[in-house]
């Protein structure tokens, strides 16, 4: 309000002024006479202001209009000028508004329509760095591979956008199966950005699956510095490739420099079983019992496995089962309600002829989790125990019906594998290995049955091994394990 006030008065201040000014020249006597062209002109005293003020205003626009015309014959000369920069802000909106359309299309699935825009932003921008990637991934989605591969080849040659033309290009080997060359193009990849987390993990996986284990555990050091892996997680998996490198070496026939990479598996991680039962086995061979037992103890408590107890059994071959059974107290006392230690005293009950104490080791495993392994453990005990016939196939019914349990399951696809592997045989995804049951439907070969003659040994009488045993369809453990 108040500065309504101020400009009102401003105003009327002004038209006073103006006013009593222009009174006063009009009082003034005289005036000026101007000749041109043999005509004079008498002008009065306000007449002067006036043709002043008039004469300041066509000077003003006189230079206003050279001015003009001096910038249009610069644009039409390809020069900068305002007007020049007029037209480039309209084709820079233009340019932006069609890149912006090609984005939405490109996420609403409209490919033809993204390329469209694309190629309209290219024209007003002038920017293949921003538009080309538009135009690869537009073509991708119509099926257009081979303008998608041409244009990801235009980014290489931007120092700003060689990454992400070396990324497309990677991403439509790996489509195509080609992993020879999407290998090369990860380490490309990585050496332009060794932080990019993306290219880490296919570098990764592609290392993983072609053995090349050192350069693998180089990815995941730099996985680890670039705080894209935790240190847990870092461990672990350094353990499984250097697990996957002692295989290497000892089908090379370099035992002793298996042995070593086996222990600093198990070293990096105790708990993972193959580097475990691969560490034991060594210190065996080495003639060291009290290590090879410290090691599947260890591993043992945090997840028993068939596998580990069979390796419990190569220390001591040739031990009576009584003897047996007292050694694998120091394993079973780890975990004493597991599943799997209950089925493995169970079995080492049946070793010792004690069918009796097997059925207590079974407890109600047979009703609470039935599994092919403890179903033929109990048709074991039912015909050692003189049990009928009818008795002991309705066990054997049961256990050809019943689930496999525990199995070496694929956390990304959940494909089944007989043998642990560093990498998924199915979807070649690595570490993603666990030792669990499988959905309900997946069948595969039961684990864990073969433990029961590892355990009983061959020496013993044939009558005394229960006929159930030749249930088992899982091959050996070890070649030794057939000679005892």
């Amino acid at each position: 309000m108040l500065w309504s006030l101020i400009k009102i008065l401003v105003f009327v201040a002004a038209v006073t002024a103006l006013t009593y000014g222009g009174t006063m020249l009009m009082e003034v006597e005289g005036g000026a006479t101007i000749g041109v062209a043999g005509i004079e002109f008498t002008l009065s005293p306000l007449e002067i202001v006036f043709a002043l003020v008039a004469l300041v205003v066509a000077v003003w626009l006189g230079l206003k209009i050279l001015a003009f015309l001096v910038a249009t014959f610069k644009f039409l000369n390809g020069d900068e000028t305002a007007i020049s920069r007029y037209f480039d802000r309209n084709r820079e909106r233009k340019g932006y508004e069609a890149l912006s359309d090609g984005m939405m299309a490109l996420a609403s699935g409209e490919g033809h329509l993204a390329m469209t825009k694309a190629a309209r932003a290219e024209k007003y921008l002038k920017q293949p760095q921003l538009t080309n990637l538009l135009t690869a991934q537009a073509a991708e989605l119509t099926g257009d591979r081979r303008k998608a591969e041409s244009t990801y080849k235009q980014l290489l040659t931007n120092e700003k956008t060689r990454f992400v033309g070396v990324r497309g290009i990677m991403k439509q080997k790996l489509s195509d199966g080609d992993t020879d060359t999407a290998l090369a193009l990860a380490k490309k990849a990585f050496a332009l950005k060794p932080s990019h987390e993306e290219t880490q993990d296919v570098l990764l996986q592609l290392q993983a699956a072609k053995a090349d284990w050192t350069g693998a555990r180089e990815t995941l050091g730099a996985k680890l510095k670039s705080g894209n892996l935790p240190r847990d997680v870092h461990k672990r998996r350094d353990a499984v490739l250097a697990l996957s490198a002692a295989r290497d070496v000892m089908e090379d026939g370099k035992s002793i420099e298996a042995r070593e990479a086996a222990i600093e598996a198990n070293r990096l991680s105790p708990d993972l079983i193959p580097a475990a039962v691969m560490a034991a086995n060594g210190y065996i061979a080495s003639g060291n019992a009290r290590y090879a037992t410290r090691v599947l103890t260890k591993a043992w408590s945090v997840q028993p496995h068939p596998d580990l107890a069979a390796a419990f059994a190569e220390i001591e071959p040739g031990e009576n089962p009584d003897a047996r059974l007292k050694r694998f107290r120091t394993l079973i006392k780890t975990t004493p309600d597991h599943p799997e230690t209950k089925m493995l005293l169970a079995e080492l009950h049946i070793s010792a002829e004690d069918f009796p104490g097997a059925k207590r080791a079974l407890g109600d495993l047979v009703t609470t989790d039935p599994t092919t392994r403890n179903l033929t453990l109990m048709a074991a005990i039912e015909r050692g125990e003189g049990a009928e016939d009818s008795v002991v196939r309705g066990w054997l019914t049961k256990a050809l019906t019943a689930s496999r349990g525990p199995q070496w399951v694929c956390e990304n696809c959940h494909h089944i594998h007989p043998q642990w592997a560093a990498t998924c045989s199915n979807c070649q995804s690595f570490d993603t290995l666990s030792w669990k049951t499988p959905p309900t439907g997946d069948i595969s070969m039961p684990a864990g049955t073969e433990m029961l003659p590892l355990i009983v040994g061959q020496d013993k009488p044939e009558e005394t091994l229960p006929e159930v045993v030749e249930l088992d369809v899982s091959e050996p453990v070890t070649e030794a394990t057939s000679e005892k």
